[in-house]
C-alpha cells in the first residue's frame, strides 16, 4: 500500500467552475453532497436534496453540526423567496440567577448552561412538509445508512475531529461528558482520516425522526431521553421546552447592491451585518479588487457594521432598533463619512429611530435552497445524550449576561446567532444561493464573496478561491497566507494591525450555485475544506 500524508499538499491545484442543468448540490463534505444528488435522481426536488445533505452532514461532519443543533434556510420556489428560522430559545429554567448562583460572570462554553433548544430536526420536518416531494424516510435514508454502516473520514473532518478530541480530553473530565467520548471516540481516541466510523445510535435516532416527522424528537421517546439526561446532571432543558418549540417562517431582509438584491435571514441571525456593510460600500466605486483602497474600505465598512450588529441584534421579539433604520440610505451615508484614510477604532452608530455547515442545492425545476446548520463550536456543549448520538449545541454561549443588553439571557429567548444563509436575485429573478460558514467570519465571508462576484466579476469558483481577510477586534486584521503581501504592507501603514495566519480554517468555508439566464447551474465549492459539487 502507498504511504502518503493526506494533509500534505505541496502544489497548488486549480478547481474550475462546475456546470450542470438538471440539478446541483454543493457541500463541504463529498458524501453529503452525493446524498443530496441521489435524492434528486429519485425524483426529489432541491428542498429534498438540501434536507438529505443536511441530515447526512450530521453523520459525516459531526465536528461542525449535529442533530442537537440549529438551522436556517432560504428557499426559492414558486417564484418567491421564503425564510425559515429554526434556531431554538433558552430553556424556561435557565436564567441569569441560575448562572449567578453557580458563580459565572459570563456564559460558559461547555455543559448545560449554553444548551438551547435544538431546531435542526424541526427544520427538516418543516421544509419537507411544506415544499418537499418525497417522504422524509426516503430523503433521510442515505444519512441513516452511513451512520449504521460507517464511512471513511474525509481529511478536513478528520483533522478537526482530532483537534477537538485533544481539547476535550484535557477539559471535559466530568461524568456528564462520558457519552461524548463513547460516541465520538469509542477507541479512546479520535478516528483517523480515512478510517471507518459508524454510530448505530445516531442511525436509530435519525430513523425515528424520519418516521415521525420529528415528533419523536420533540414530544416522544427521544424527548424523554433528553429530559432524563438533563435532569440527571442538573441541566435546564426539559421535555416541555421541546414540546413548545416551533420553527418560524420569516420574511427575508435585503438591500439593493449595484442592481442586485442581496437577501439574508432577519435577526436573531447576523446577516444584517452584511447588509449594513454593503449599504455603506455601495457609495464607493471599486475599479479593481487588488488595491489597498478597496480592501481598506471593505474592512472599515465591515467594522462599523459589526459594531452596530453587536449592539442591536437579538431575538427579533426583543430588538429595540428597527431593521429599516439600520438599513436606511441616510444612515449608510452617515457611516460612510466615518471612513477615512486611517484604520478606525470602531464604535456603534446611532441610527435615527423610525465554530457550522453550509450547503446549496438547486434543481432543474427552478427551486434553489441556501441552508446552514451548526453545533456552534466543534461538538457543541460537549454533552451527548446517551444512546442517541445527539450532541447538544452550545449556542447559548452567545448570550450576554449584562442585564440591560438587548441580547441578555432570558428564559425562552433566542440568542444572537452567527449562522446565516444568503441568496442573490436580480430584477425579481433568482441568481442563487451562497454562504460562508465560520462563526463571526460569516458576515465577513458574505461581504467578500458578494463583492468578488458583483464588483469584480469573478466566477463562482474564483469567488471562493480568493484570499480572505478577517477582522478580529479593534484594529486587528488576520490575513490568509496567500493574501497579497504588498497590500498587507499598505494596510499596515494605514493603521491596521496585521496578523498572518497559516491555517485557513478560521476564514470560513463557502458554497455557491448561480443560475444563468438560460437556466444552466454554475457552482463553486470551498477549497479550504473537503468541498464537493454533486450534479447531473
Amino acid at each position: 500500500m502507498l504511504n502518503f500524508d493526506t494533509l500534505h499538499n505541496p502544489y497548488a491545484s486549480c478547481r474550475l467552475t462546475a456546470f450542470a442543468k438538471n440539478g446541483m448540490v454543493a457541500s463541504a463534505q463529498p458524501l453529503a453532497a452525493e446524498a443530496g444528488l441521489s435524492v434528486l435522481r429519485k425524483g426529489g426536488n432541491a428542498i429534498d436534496a438540501a434536507i438529505a445533505t443536511a441530515v447526512c452532514l450530521t453523520v459525516v461532519e459531526p465536528t461542525s453540526n449535529g442533530i442537537g443543533g440549529d438551522a436556517f434556510a432560504l428557499v426559492w420556489t414558486k417564484g418567491q423567496l421564503f425564510g425559515l428560522n429554526a434556531s431554538g430559545p433558552a430553556p424556561q429554567r435557565l436564567s441569569l440567577q441560575a448562572l449567578e448562583r453557580a458563580g459565572y460572570k459570563e456564559m460558559p462554553t461547555y455543559g448545560w448552561f449554553p444548551v438551547t433548544v435544538p431546531g435542526a430536526p424541526a427544520a427538516w420536518a418543516e421544509l419537507s412538509a411544506r415544499f418537499g416531494k418525497l417522504p422524509l424516510t426516503e430523503v433521510m435514508a442515505p444519512a441513516i445508512a452511513y451512520a449504521e454502516q460507517g464511512f471513511p473520514l474525509s481529511p478536513t473532518v478528520g483533522r478537526n475531529w482530532g483537534k477537538a478530541f485533544d481539547t476535550f480530553a484535557l477539559d471535559l473530565k466530568d461524568e456528564l461528558y462520558k457519552s461524548l467520548f463513547s460516541t465520538f471516540a469509542p477507541q479512546g481516541r479520535a478516528p483517523k482520516i480515512g478510517e471507518l466510523w459508524s454510530s448505530p445510535d445516531h442511525a436509530r435516532t435519525l430513523q425515528a425522526i424520519a418516521e415521525t416527522n420529528a415528533r419523536s424528537f420533540y414530544s416522544g421517546a427521544i424527548a424523554d431521553k433528553i429530559d432524563e439526561f438533563s435532569k440527571k446532571y442538573g441541566g435546564f432543558l426539559r421535555k416541555e421546552d421541546l414540546e413548545a418549540y416551533i420553527p418560524e417562517w420569516v420574511t427575508p431582509i435585503n438591500v439593493n447592491y449595484r442592481g442586485y438584491t442581496v437577501w439574508e435571514i432577519p435577526p436573531n441571525g447576523h446577516g444584517l451585518i452584511t447588509l449594513i456593510a454593503l449599504n455603506i460600500l455601495k457609495g464607493f466605486d471599486f475599479e479593481m479588487k487588488v488595491s489597498p483602497e478597496s480592501y481598506h474600505r471593505q474592512i472599515e465598512a465591515l467594522k462599523l457594521a459589526f459594531m452596530d450588529g453587536k449592539k442591536y441584534i437579538a431575538d427579533s421579539a426583543k430588538m429595540q432598533m428597527d431593521i429599516k433604520d439600520l438599513l436606511a440610505d441616510n444612515y449608510a451615508m452617515q457611516r460612510r463619512k466615518e471612513i477615512g484614510e486611517r484604520a478606525l477604532m470602531p464604535e456603534p452608530g446611532s441610527p435615527p429611530k423610525g465554530g457550522t455547515v453550509y450547503l446549496a442545492a438547486a434543481d432543474g425545476e427552478g427551486n434553489m435552497v441556501s441552508y446552514i446548520q451548526s453545533n456552534y463550536m466543534d461538538f457543541g456543549s460537549g454533552l451527548v445524550v446517551p444512546e442517541t448520538g445527539i450532541n447538544l449545541q452550545n449556542r447559548g454561549n452567545n448570550f450576554s449576561l449584562v442585564p440591560d443588553h438587548v441580547n441578555c439571557l432570558e428564559p425562552g429567548k433566542r440568542p444572537y446567532h452567527t449562522i446565516i444563509p444568503g441568496f442573490l436575485t436580480k430584477d425579481g429573478c433568482p441568481i442563487g444561493p451562497f454562504g460562508v460558514m465560520g462563526g463571526f467570519m460569516q458576515p465577513q465571508g458574505h461581504l467578500q464573496v458578494l463583492m468578488n462576484a458583483i464588483d469584480f466579476d469573478l466566477n463562482p469558483q474564483a469567488t471562493l478561491d480568493a484570499p480572505r481577510w478577517q477582522w478580529i477586534n479593534r484594529k486587528t486584521i488576520e490575513l490568509e497566507h496567500s493574501f497579497p503581501k504588498h497590500i498587507a504592507e499598505d494596510l499596515a501603514r494605514r493603521g491596521h494591525e496585521i496578523r498572518w495566519v497559516q491555517d485557513s480554517t478560521s476564514f470560513g468555508r463557502g458554497q455557491i450555485i448561480w443560475r444563468t439566464s438560460d437556466g444552466i447551474l454554475a457552482g463553486g465549492t470551498e477549497p479550504r475544506a473537503d468541498g464537493h459539487i454533486a450534479m447531473w
